[in-house]
């Protein structure tokens, strides 16, 4: 087997990789965190401008600092952005113009999964969009004449671990040499903060043409964290309902999968509240319907095992609240004794399996700490093993997720329960499939196991609020034929095996009373419901006022942290986050009310408005937006003196 050359000399692996494709590479590259900026960047500008040469890549997710915006979200954003991401963090240069739709001719990026919604306006990111199923990537991969393949990895004795991106190499390598195809010029790039994880994340030696350890290296990107608002903790509320003792969890990235995670604590180690919280919400008791049916109620004695595309955030939290420990083993006979309820033990056995890691700096040191302590406990492997049922696992994989429950996040749903996750109707895509596909299929093949989706009843406040319950639309990502759980913060609507119309009953009993009766004769027009359906008046309590009340004893009881794990944000900055989202969501005749009649000063105010570089305004604008921001701070400490809970 070839050892593996060592270099300091970004620069240089460049030249090595121009002579080895006759300067045309066509580059495969992780996605997410995997990505070696330095080398990707440095590439892409000995391209650039360059007639005689090319550059093809072939990736997903390329994560870039969140741009601060104009007017007051730029004065919250940029500094709080420059805080968190440092001076010495680098961005994608492909990525930065492809955003700005101004890649050059000569560049082509081929994403399967777009960084949500970063690139609607792009043309080129929109033309050379691939949509796959993440299991079909590395498989799809060996048609397109890849010669080069770069990783951002890391070191321990020697030894080399793909760390945060097992998930396609190995596979797409795999599929290469079946195919009788050449491997291509693999470039490892080692980074000091990557987590060292062993196992099946581990490369062979060899793998790698090249390795590069530069003397400095730029920070990864670590992802901000975002606040829980009421309406989404309410939603994890009922999602928690739904998860069954000694089951298995797959859970995705958000406020939403933060807000079931939060939830589920809260469910473990004060059952009582947690309880009193679900019976105000569920005023209609279709969620405990089903909690008694298929799910679950009582702390985890057993724990929860881990089997998910993406570890994040969540998973450390569960781990640390001691409800991520049940252990799977990768042999059949043990992992039949564990079921049966035999002490097997823990030497081997896994709580957490994943196939790619994205999350904040906190996470990565506890990958670290985990891997130190504990290291048969998380294992990164493969996307085909975490995501895909078949194949000669099939037998030891289904009874490793025994109890499976998917947790995964839509933009919309139809009536007929069609989802619709990863593009428009127009045809642009906001992200991707990636895996949700994947899941909900296997959830069907698993017995016992759910797919269950989250959305968010309606978008937008106000006049500008529309329901993301439809009856139709033109884009779909989930076809109706696997429509299985939804779960908005109204309640749970279980679609397996019903008929259209039961369906649509069931979708309307989670939609948003506003909307609830537009959509009721929208299906009535289509046949799809009874002409004599009366919307019951329970429904009519499914609002924004109704979810404010039925929370509103939770709130009291420092239950309704929005920043239940930690926030990357100072106490101004947590302060001022509701007034600004007031500002943003207000009609103009709230806004000139605020104005004519700012209030009485809050406790806070210089700071907030120093913060915001508006304590000496030296212009009309800028005096104006002091007004604003001032006038919205003492609303809010108007109508939520605690706006900030105690800790629970």
């Amino acid at each position: 087997m070839a050892s593996t050359s060592r270099d300091r000399d970004t620069e240089a692996a460049v030249e090595a990789i121009l002579r080895r494709t006759g300067g045309h590479p066509r580059v495969a590259a992780p996605l997410g965190l995997g990505k070696p900026h330095a080398l990707l960047n440095a590439l892409y500008r000995a391209v650039q401008g360059r007639e005689d040469r090319s550059l093809t890549i072939f990736t997903a997710l390329s994560l870039t600092r969140p741009a601060p915006g104009k007017g007051l979200a730029g004065r919250f954003a940029a500094p709080f952005l420059a805080r968190h991401f440092g001076e010495a963090y680098v961005d994608l240069d492909y990525a930065l113009a492809q955003a700005r739709d101004a890649l050059p001719a000569n560049v082509h990026v081929h994403e399967f999964y777009m960084q949500s919604g970063a690139l609607l306006g792009s043309g080129a990111a929109q033309r050379d969009y691939i949509s796959q199923n993440y299991t079909h990537v590395a498989r799809d991969l060996v048609g397109r004449d890849i010669d080069v393949l770069v990783q951002l990895v890391a070191l321990r004795d020697g030894r080399i671990s793909l760390s945060s991106n097992p998930d396609l190499t190995f596979d797409f390598l795999d599929h290469l040499a079946r195919s009788g195809k050449p491997k291509p010029f693999c470039v490892a790039v080692a980074h000091p903060d990557m987590p060292y994880v062993s196992g099946h994340a581990e490369a062979e030696e060899g793998l790698f043409d090249l390795l590069v350890v530069p003397d400095v290296s730029p920070p990864l990107f670590a992802l901000p964290r975002s606040p829980i608002e009421p309406a989404e903790f309410a939603l994890g509320m009922h999602a928690s309902a739904l998860v069954v003792d000694g089951g298995t969890l797959q859970i995705g990235i958000g406020a939403l999968s933060d807000a079931l995670v939060r939830a589920l604590i809260l469910r473990h180690e004060q059952n009582g509240s947690w309880r009193e919280g679900l019976d105000a919400l569920d005023v209609t008791g279709g969620t405990r319907r089903w909690m008694d049916g298929w799910g679950g109620s009582a702390a985890f004695a057993t724990g929860l095992y881990g089997a998910s595309e993406m570890v994040m955030d969540g998973f450390m939290h569960l781990q640390r609240a001691g409800i991520l420990r049940r252990r799977a083993y990768d042999d059949l006979e043990r992992e039949r004794r564990a079921a049966a309820g035999e002490d097997v033990g823990t030497e081997g056995g896994h709580y957490l399996r994943g196939a790619f890691l994205l999350g904040s700096r906190e996470l990565y040191a506890w990958m670290h700490r985990s891997e130190v302590d504990d290291p048969d406990a998380i294992d990164m492997c493969r996307v085909s093993n975490v995501n895909h049922l078949y194949g000669d696992h099939q037998p030891l994989a289904a009874l490793q997720r025994r109890g499976a429950r998917f947790f995964n996040t839509c933009m919309m749903a139809t009536l007929a329960g069609a989802a619709v996750s990863d593009g428009l109707e127009d045809g642009r895509v906001v992200s991707g499939v990636g895996g949700q596909f994947n899941f909900v299929a296997m959830a069907h093949e698993l017995p016992g196991g759910r797919s269950i989706l989250l959305l968010r009843s309606t978008r937008g406040k106000g006049r500008r609020a529309a329901s993301n319950i439809r009856f139709n639309y033109g884009h779909t990502t989930i076809p109706r034929h696997l429509r299985d759980v939804y779960v908005t913060e109204y309640g749970v609507a279980d679609l397996r095996g019903l008929s259209d119309e039961a369906c649509v009953e069931a979708m309307l009993s989670v939609a948003d009373a506003r909307f609830v009766d537009a959509l009721a004769e929208e299906a009535k027009g289509a046949g799809k419901l009874r002409r004599d359906f009366v919307v019951p008046e329970a429904w009519r309590a499914h609002t924004p006022e109704g979810l404010a009340a039925a929370l509103e004893p939770m709130r009291r009881r420092g239950l309704l942290d929005p920043f239940p794990f930690g926030s990357d944000f100072t106490e101004v900055e947590r302060r001022l986050l509701p007034a600004l989202g007031w500002l943003r969501d207000a009609g103009k005749g709230a806004l000139l009310r605020a104005l004519l009649a700012p209030g009485r000063p809050v406790d806070g105010e210089i700071e907030a408005l120093d913060r915001m570089g508006l304590a000496r305004p030296g212009s009309i604008a800028e005096r104006l937006e002091r007004r604003l921001v001032r006038a919205a701070l003492r609303r809010q400490g108007r109508l939520a003196p605690d706006r900030t809970p105690r800790q629970a």
